[in-house]
């Protein structure tokens, strides 16, 4: 079979594609470079301020950057990853499709088969196909981290901006999005940074079903704020604007996720303490440069922790310097603990 470079044969047409034939699919200004990138967003879609922005941002650097062009989809169900995701695949001018999150693992594993020769990148899951590069995240270490923090300031009086903690209250709470192995490591890994700080602080855990519908986050994180506990970390996309909504309302603490939330969610600036920041701006660039490159590497799976800045905490852009030194000494021994394997954070909840 004669290996066939989309992105060479485009540059020697150059660099001209049809318009996009694609539905439900928005695009840009054609690029400079002649490599052409389609994203399949994870449901909750753009303006999430967390994973699918944070995506976008790997997406919009490589334009600026690599000079590529590029098309987005945003399903509003899991049932349309197949379709988007072939869409992409037929139209024949994209040399590389992403897609972000681990529910469209099945659909991918599908498509990557009855299209070999297109090149594809999944974000959260792995997909043993040799067209296909995936890349994971060790969202536990990060989010020991802010598990630690939290787990110190429950402990104590402690106010600033809108939130505050009362010592003795010794609660805090998870919110996730669907109830998953993926963010059960986002929940195991909090849980065991408050537990290094006491063992009897207590965790309330719950999951929204949903990584869209801030309402019931809203309404699950008034119930854990009412039972006790002063700050909320959430792994739960769109859905955790309804935790910030809440902890604003109850006058209490929320940890942001996936980015620096306190930037993208200014309104609530006065109540995140920080957030777990997971970049998968850079896988996204990453998988796109190496497409550009002819580095494409199909078949493996790339994985990024705190040695490497794939997770990461950012303090709160209002709140952060409110932070009293001892806890973010102690945040930042624990990450070099956990770099040096002297620390082993699990990803299942104990």
């Amino acid at each position: 079979m004669v290996d066939f470079d989309r992105r060479d044969f485009l540059k020697a047409t150059g660099g001209t594609v049809g318009a996009s034939l694609l539905a439900g699919c928005t695009g840009n200004s054609s690029g400079s470079d002649g490599t052409k990138v389609g994203m399949v967003y994870a449901t909750g879609g753009l303006g999430d301020g967390s994973f699918n922005d944070q995506a976008q941002q790997g997406l919009i650097k490589a334009k600026e950057e690599l000079g590529i062009a590029y098309e987005e989809s945003q399903p509003e169900n899991n049932s349309e990853f197949a379709s988007m995701q072939q869409q992409y695949a037929q139209n024949g001018s994209f040399d590389l499709v992403n897609c972000i999150g681990f529910a469209q693992k099945e659909a991918l594993q599908a498509n990557a088969k009855e299209f070999p020769e297109q090149k594809w990148t999944i974000i959260d899951e792995s997909v043993d196909q040799d067209n296909v590069a995936s890349y994971r995240f060790r969202e536990e270490t990060g989010s020991y981290l802010v598990g630690k923090m939290a787990g110190m300031l429950t402990q104590r009086d402690f106010s600033a901006g809108a939130g505050a903690t009362t010592q003795g209250t010794n609660t805090v709470g998870f919110v996730g999005g669907i109830e998953s192995p993926l963010i059960k490591k986002f929940e195991a890994g909090f849980q065991a940074g408050v537990k290094s700080v006491d063992d009897s602080i207590e965790m309330l855990s719950s999951y929204v079903g949903s990584f869209n519908d801030p309402a019931a986050g809203q309404s699950q994180a008034r119930s854990m704020y009412n039972s006790g506990a002063d700050i909320i970390y959430h792994a739960s996309g769109a859905t955790g604007v309804g935790v910030f909504r809440a902890a604003q309302d109850l006058g209490k603490f929320a940890i942001g996720v996936d980015r620096a939330q306190s930037v993208t969610q200014p309104d609530f600036a006065d109540v995140i303490l920080a957030s777990m920041v997971k970049r998968v701006d850079t896988a996204i660039f990453n998988s796109i440069k190496a497409v550009v490159d002819d580095n494409f590497k199909g078949g493996t799976t790339t994985r990024l922790g705190l040695n490497d800045n794939g997770v990461e905490v950012a303090y709160g852009d209002q709140l952060g310097s409110e932070i009293p030194q001892d806890v973010k000494d102690a945040l930042s021994q624990a990450r070099e603990s956990i770099i040096a394997g002297d620390i082993s954070v699990p990803t299942q909840p104990q």
